[in-house]
C-alpha cells in the first residue's frame, strides 16, 4: 500500500480511540466546569499535572525503546517480554514505595487530608505504566482495531462511571432523598467530594484496561534478557530526559501557578480557569498525539526504504497542513467552541491561540525528532527537551508573578518554538531531510494571517462575523489545495 495513505489510515484508526475518544472524554469538560467551581476544578488541573510528568518518568522511554529493538534484533517476543517485564518491576517498587510514604507524600502536596487521592493516583500510575507496553505491541503488529477498541473501553467505561457518581448519585439523592435507592447511594457517596469521584473513576477504568490486556502478555514464553536489557537502557536513558523534559513544558506551568501566583489571589480558581482554557486547547495536542501513535512505528519500518527521507519530508508538510488547519478553525469559531466551558472560566479566552501554536510548534519538533531516533543519537532529544524545560521554568518564574496564566501561556509558546527550531538545525546537519521550509512556514503564518484579518474585520454581528470567517477559512484551504494538490492527492492513491 502507498505508504502515505497507509500512516493517513493508521492515523485514522488511532484516532477514532484518541481523537474520537478523548473527545468523547472532552465532553466532561461542560460538567466539570459547570458542576465545580474554579478552585475544584484547579484541584483537577494540579492532580493530573503531577500525574502526567509522573508517568513519562515510570515508563522512561521503553515505548519508543521496544519500536527500536523489535527492529533490530532477531527474537522479537524477547524484546516484547523484556520490555514488559522491567516496567512491571519498576512499577512495582513504584507501587509499594509510594504506598509507604502515602501520608508524607500527600502532606507535601498540600492535600493532608485526603491520603486517598495519593493511594488512588499510585495505582493509577503504576497500572498505567504496566499497559504501556502492550498497547505498543498492537501498534508495532499494526493492529489499530484491537487498540482503538482497548482504548474506547478504557474512555467509555471512564465516561459512564464520571455520569453515575456526577450526574445519578446526586439526582438521586435529591430526588428520592428518603428511599432506600438514597440510602443505598449515601453509603458510598459524598455529594460534598465530586472531585474524588473523578480520580475514582479513572482508577477503576484504568484496572479495566490491564484486565483486558492480560491476555496479550507473553504467558507462554516470559524471558528477561539481561544482556538486552541493559542495551535497551543505554537507548532509552536519554528518552527518558526527553520525556521528562517534554512533560515538564506540558504539565509544570500548572503546578507552578500553584506554587507562584501572589497571595491575595485565587491561587486554585486562576488554576482551574488556566486548566480549562488549556482543555480548549488541547484538540491541537490530540491530533498530535494520534498522529505519534501511527508515526513513531511508521518512521522505524520505513527507514530502510529508498526516498524514506523524502516520504519523512512529505510527513511533516501534510502534517503541517492538518495542524495549521486546525489552528484555524479553532480561532475562527472560537466563540462557539469556548461554550464548552462554563462561563466562570472564559475569562482566559485570550490564551488559547498561543496554547494552540504552542502545542503546533511541539508536533513539528515531534516529528524533526526523527533524526536523533533514526542515528541512535538520542542524546541529542536529551539535551533539546532540557533545554524547552529550562525555558518553561525560568519563563513561568519570572512572568507569572505579573502576568499569572498569561506568563505560563508564553513560556509554552517559546520553549516549544526554540526546541522545534534548533531540532531542525542539527537535524539538517546530521541527517538531512529535503524538508519544503518554504511550506511549513508559509502555512502556520497564513492561518495566523488570516486570524489576525477575523479580528480586524469583526462586525458587531456575530453571524455575520462567522460568515466572514467562513469565507476566509474556505479561501485558506483553497490556496492549501492549489498549492499542494499533488500531494494531498498522493494520499489516496492506493499504491
Amino acid at each position: 500500500m502507498n505508504p502515505l495513505r497507509r500512516l493517513v489510515g493508521q492515523t485514522a484508526i488511532y484516532g477514532l480511540s484518541s481523537i474520537i475518544g478523548r473527545l468523547l472524554n472532552y465532553l466532561l469538560v461542560p460538567l466539570y466546569t459547570r458542576v465545580l467551581i474554579t478552585s475544584e476544578y484547579g484541584i483537577y488541573t494540579e492532580m493530573y499535572a503531577y500525574v502526567s510528568i509522573l508517568w513519562v518518568i515510570l515508563t522512561y522511554g521503553m515505548e519508543t525503546t521496544f519500536f527500536r529493538f523489535s527492529q533490530s534484533e532477531t527474537d522479537k517476543t524477547d524484546v516484547y517480554s523484556t520490555s514488559l517485564l522491567s516496567l512491571i518491576f519498576t512499577s512495582g517498587v513504584f507501587l509499594i514505595i509510594s504506598l509507604i510514604y502515602a501520608q508524607p507524600i500527600a502532606v507535601w502536596l498540600g492535600y493532608p487530608n485526603n491520603v486517598n487521592y495519593v493511594v488512588w493516583f499510585v495505582f493509577i500510575l503504576a497500572f498505567d505504566a504496566i499497559s504501556a507496553i502492550p498497547f505498543a505491541k498492537l501498534r508495532q503488529d499494526n493492529r489499530p482495531m484491537k487498540f482503538a477498541i482497548l482504548k474506547l473501553i478504557n474512555i467509555g467505561s471512564n465516561i459512564g462511571l464520571n455520569l453515575f457518581f456526577i450526574l445519578l448519585c446526586p439526582f438521586i439523592l435529591k430526588t428520592y432523598p428518603d428511599t432506600n435507592l438514597a440510602s443505598f447511594v449515601k453509603s458510598f457517596f459524598n455529594p460534598d467530594d465530586l472531585v474524588s469521584y473523578i480520580f475514582v473513576s479513572n482508577l477503576i477504568s484504568t484496572t479495566l484496561t490491564l484486565i483486558l490486556q492480560l491476555p496479550d502478555f507473553p504467558w507462554k514464553k516470559y524471558s528477561f534478557n539481561f544482556h538486552l536489557w541493559k542495551k535497551m537502557l543505554v537507548y532509552t536513558w536519554p528518552l527518558l530526559v526527553v520525556s521528562v523534559a517534554g512533560s515538564i513544558n506540558l504539565s509544570l506551568d500548572k503546578i507552578l501557578l500553584a506554587k507562584l501566583l501572589p497571595s491575595g489571589t485565587d491561587v486554585m480558581g486562576q488554576v482551574g480557569i488556566y486548566g480549562a482554557c488549556y482543555k480548549v486547547s488541547i484538540i491541537m495536542t490530540l491530533f498530535v498525539q494520534t498522529f505519534r501513535y501511527a508515526a513513531d512505528p511508521f518512521f522505524f519500518n520505513e527507514s530502510a526504504q529508498v526516498g524514506a527521507r523524502q516520504l519523512y519530508a512529505d510527513v511533516l508538510t501534510l502534517f503541517m497542513i492538518a495542524v495549521s488547519t486546525i489552528f484555524l478553525l479553532t480561532m475562527m469559531y472560537i466563540d462557539i467552541v469556548i461554550l464548552f466551558i462554563g462561563t466562570a472560566y472564559r475569562e482566559g479566552k485570550a490564551v488559547i491561540p498561543l496554547l494552540l501554536l504552542g502545542n503546533l510548534f511541539l508536533g513539528v519538533f515531534y516529528n524533526f525528532s526523527i533524526w536523533y531516533k533514526l542515528t541512535n543519537k538520542t542524546i541529542y532529544g536529551a539535551a533539546l527537551s532540557i533545554i524547552g524545560a529550562t525555558i518553561t521554568i525560568i519563563l513561568n518564574i519570572l512572568l507569572i508573578p505579573s502576568m499569572g496564566y498569561y506568563g505560563s501561556a508564553w513560556a509554552a509558546f517559546f520553549a516549544y518554538f526554540t526546541m522545534m527550531t534548533l531540532s531542525y538545525i542539527l537535524g539538517q546537519r546530521h541527517f538531512k531531510i529535503p524538508y519544503n521550509l518554504k511550506r511549513l512556514i508559509f502555512y502556520p503564518l497564513l492561518a495566523i494571517a488570516l486570524y489576525f484579518a477575523s479580528e480586524l474585520l469583526k462586525p458587531e454581528s456575530k453571524l455575520l462575523h462567522l460568515t466572514i470567517n467562513t469565507i476566509l477559512t474556505a479561501g485558506y484551504l483553497f490556496i492549501v489545495v492549489k498549492l499542494d494538490k499533488k500531494l494531498l492527492f498522493d494520499v489516496l492513491k492506493k499504491n
